[in-house]
């Protein structure tokens, strides 16, 4: 097995991490692409609100299917491999949308663009781990998500802007375009050299049930599921699909301050990635404290948007997504308990289990908002009111209590078989005491 490099020692780790970053952040780009094109897909394809929440849906249940069929593949034939071969096949998902004549074309093209995005990011991250010290790489994968989803604000800008200004197809035709030229840069600079130090070796190939089985066995990448499950559904939602329609048709914005409170809520991503992978270095056996908190956090953010029933002042809103916007980097912890408990030659299948997480969780508020919002607006309503949008954002509730307890379950069991080999977590009081003390 090629030797890990220091990342201090190598210029080589960073035109990996570049390379494979700048590829993730182009796929983020593809996968919320649709969310500022949501009213024009109403329009374009004559569809009601479930049918579209039903177009994210499926995308992001073929990107949460994929994932572990996608580890075993990036376990097979290497990261590098894997990432360009998604790259390509969201591309062709994204040049299948633009020309889509009817909505079943689109539901085929959004499945393409889900099954093309799984391997990315989990592959990104089995880089990083290769090419840094263990100490470095809770920063580091912190910091691939963030430039990650910062295309979140390549979608809430500059995309708008071209949707806007030419319309669906060229829009469409122009991200094909970047998905191709993120996959030749791909090859270009991690594939064609064969360098064999370029990515981890390879290991043997295993079934999609075994690497579950083995996935779910092990407390420690439980515990990575609930936490990847419990951080970022509520922000996907919002950046996905239901934010734009929201804040326009609900809170009487217009599409720029749309598109502005879309851009704080990655800023705040953005933000607080480097100093969640710090603590989350620094305070290894405290992880799950920043997962809870942050996920009690971002509920109370909820209550003062729900609660009052008149629009919410433009300040507030701010308010609310940059504390929804903390859920990104909540979620990536998931990814260190992968790391940290996982056998190292199945890693790449077990973070694919984790990732599962967040978009399982992401598929059921994705939908539950759709249903909700079509149950209690009128029959052929192709706006909804604030009043609507109240009721259908409070059935979030459900996967935020579905994860609260994944996360105590699975670290109860997690510190259970810590324990037996001998690493004991001291209580809060007992961290309290010694603090005192000192």
């Amino acid at each position: 097995m090629h030797q890990t490099r220091h990342p201090m020692a190598s210029r080589m780790a960073w035109l990996v991490f570049g390379t494979a970053a700048a590829a993730y952040f182009v796929a983020v780009v593809q996968r919320t692409a649709l969310g500022v094109a949501g009213v024009e897909a109403l329009d374009r394809f004559g569809i009601e609100a479930t049918a579209l929440s039903l177009l994210v849906v499926i995308q992001i249940a073929m990107y949460a299917g994929m994932q572990v069929p996608a580890g075993n593949l990036l376990d097979r034939i290497g990261p590098a491999a894997a990432i360009m071969t998604g790259s390509l096949v969201m591309a062709l998902g994204q040049a299948m949308m633009a020309f889509a004549p009817s909505f079943g074309w689109a539901i085929a093209a959004r499945l393409l663009i889900g099954a093309g995005d799984a391997p990315v990011f989990i592959a990104a991250i089995r880089l990083v781990a290769h090419h840094f010290a263990p100490r470095r790489v809770p920063v580091m994968v912190q910091v691939t998500g963030l430039i990650g989803q910062a295309g979140q604000l390549a979608t809430a800008i500059p995309l708008a802007f071209v949707l806007n200004r030419v319309g669906w197809r060229p829009a469409f035709v122009v991200l094909a375009i970047v998905g191709g030229v993120a996959a030749a840069a791909v090859w270009w600079v991690l594939i064609r050299p064969r360098d064999p130090a370029f990515s981890p070796a390879r290991s043997t190939s295993i079934s999609v049930r075994v690497a579950i089985s083995t996935s779910m066995r092990t407390a420690g990448v439980r515990l990575g599921f609930w936490t990847h499950f419990l951080g970022p559904f509520s922000a996907n939602t919002i950046a996905l699909l239901w934010g734009f329609p929201y804040f326009i048709t609900a809170q009487g914005r217009s599409a720029a301050q749309a598109s502005l409170l879309l851009t704080a809520m990655v800023i705040a991503n953005i933000t607080l990635a480097p100093v969640v992978g710090a603590l989350t270095a620094r305070h290894p056996l405290r992880r799950s404290w920043l997962v809870i908190g942050g996920a009690v956090v971002i509920a109370l953010a909820w209550v003062t948007i729900l609660l009052p029933t008149t629009p919410r002042p433009l300040w507030q809103l701010i308010a609310f997504v940059l504390v929804v916007g903390t859920g990104g980097p909540m979620s990536l912890i998931g990814m260190d308990f992968a790391r940290t408990h996982a056998v190292s030659e199945r890693l790449g299948s077990a973070t694919g289990f984790v990732n599962m997480g967040g978009f399982i969780s992401t598929i059921i508020s994705v939908l539950l908002v759709g249903v909700v919002l079509q149950v209690v607006s009128p029959a052929g309503a192709s706006e909804y009111t604030l009043g609507e949008f109240r009721v259908a954002f409070a059935s979030l509730s459900v996967p935020w209590i579905i994860g609260v307890v994944g996360v105590f379950t699975s670290r109860r069991d997690t510190r259970a078989v810590m324990a037996a080999e001998g690493v004991l977590v001291p209580s809060v009081r007992e961290v309290w005491r010694r603090y005192r003390a000192r």
